[in-house]
């Protein structure tokens, strides 16, 4: 993510998605480590909350702060 938010293209709330191929691989790879009851929506929801993806409405006035 080169140190950078990924900014996702987010028209409507419907297309917000639960999980995806990063936090599928976070997931498995915490798992591995020894993490249990550590999902993909789980890891999804962590990286939203740290600011890592940016999924904010594309008209939501928090979309580029």
């Amino acid at each position: 993510m080169n140190y950078q938010p990924q900014i996702n293209d987010v028209p409507t709330l419907e297309a917000v998605p639960a999980h995806t191929e990063t936090s599928k691989a976070m997931s498995k790879a915490l798992k591995k480590r020894g993490f249990v009851f550590v999902g993909e929506t789980t890891c999804y929801a962590f990286m939203q909350s740290m600011g890592l993806v940016n999924d904010h409405l594309n008209n939501c006035v928090f979309k580029h702060k």
